[in-house]
């Protein structure tokens, strides 16, 4: 597995080796400039937070930080933002033998703009992004055989030749057993139109086995403006095990083939949304690697749902996204004290 001319592997393995229970992400990893002032637009915020993002990269650290085990697949700049992130991947316990360097291209940026809920509005730089240039001969394919879990979004799937690489991963990683995680993580900004969008979100729809979206993203997705049954369970296929709905602050509503309810959200007070999706999947996964069978038996799932939920509302009471993930014991005070 020759790398490009351009690039050059990484050798940074941790302690998270082969295991039934590893759970490898591929996709972005980027740098989040996140401003220190609510409510103002990116030329009125008299200063930005570096922080370290990308939903792919954010679920590896999610599930370390829980105590499962993580493993991250993509490409950075051969630049100091590229580095820093490879030894923050390194420093939260994420295996990074599936990252490379792109000599050429710089590591992505995003500037974001806060409004007073916390919610986000984006400007990303990346034109091209080291992210977008990972190649299927860079894939490190035994590392994907190894997974229990292999979880991917949809920016990967923008341009080439990363969205080669992405379809070829998945092949590897159903070929290999495991269980297709996917969390499109809607940046419409990124995409030549909607209607390219949603095209190519739903053209890899019916081979995931867990799928979690967003009001949002249900609303871009269906046209509905409001989550109902009806049409959440027409995004059922064959092999969907579990399709989850976050709400916000309303919960999670969640549809197996065999049953369908909601989970409440903890109330807390959001300075920052970020990354609070990705700490949700990371804690699913994390129990879902242990446990697969959870998805079949509803008390059960819904306890994941709600140790997810609290990891989600955790990650919203700070600001970035990787800084704010929580760890185990968060976890639980926020569970004990609800």
């Amino acid at each position: 597995m020759a790398p490009e001319a351009n690039s050059t592997f990484t050798n940074c393995t941790t302690d998270h080796e082969s295991s039934n229970s590893l759970i490898v992400s591929f996709g972005e990893m980027l740098i989040d400039f996140v401003p220190t002032e609510s409510g103002v637009s990116l030329a009125e915020s008299p200063g930005f937070l570096k922080a370290p993002a990308g939903a792919p990269a954010n679920v590896a650290i999610a599930v370390s930080r829980l105590g499962g085990k993580s493993a991250f697949i993509g490409k950075l700049g051969d630049d100091e933002f590229g580095h820093m992130l490879k030894d923050i991947l390194i420093q939260n316990g994420v295996n990074c033998d599936g990252v490379v360097f792109d000599r050429a291209a710089r590591t992505a940026l995003a500037f974001i703009t806060l409004r007073p809920d916390g919610e986000r509005e984006f400007m990303f730089y990346r034109n091209p992004s080291a992210d977008m240039l990972l190649t299927e001969s860079e894939l490190n394919l035994e590392l994907i055989r190894k997974a229990k879990i292999f979880h991917y979004g949809s920016i990967s799937l923008i341009t080439e030749p990363c969205r080669s690489a992405h379809l070829r991963a998945m092949e590897v990683a159903k070929d290999a057993g495991a269980i297709l995680s996917y969390d499109p993580n809607l940046r419409l900004a990124l995409w030549p139109s909607a209607e390219e969008a949603r095209e190519q979100i739903m053209s890899i729809w019916e081979q995931a086995n867990v799928i979690k979206i967003s009001d949002n993203e249900f609303e871009f997705l269906t046209g509905h403006e409001t989550v109902d049954d009806e049409t959440a369970i027409s995004l059922m296929h064959s092999g969907l095990k579990l399709l989850l709905i976050t709400l916000g602050r309303h919960g999670c509503r969640y549809y197996t083939k065999h049953f369908h309810g909601t989970v409440e959200a903890f109330q807390v007070k959001p300075v920052d949304t970020t990354g609070a999706g990705d700490a949700f999947v990371g804690a699913l996964l994390c129990k879902i690697a242990k446990d697969e069978s959870i998805v079949e038996n509803e008390a059960s799932l819904k306890e994941v749902i709600r140790f997810a939920n609290a990891c989600g509302a955790i990650t919203t009471t700070k600001k970035g996204a990787i800084p704010a993930l929580p760890n185990e014991e968060d976890v639980l005070k926020l569970l004990r004290g609800a």
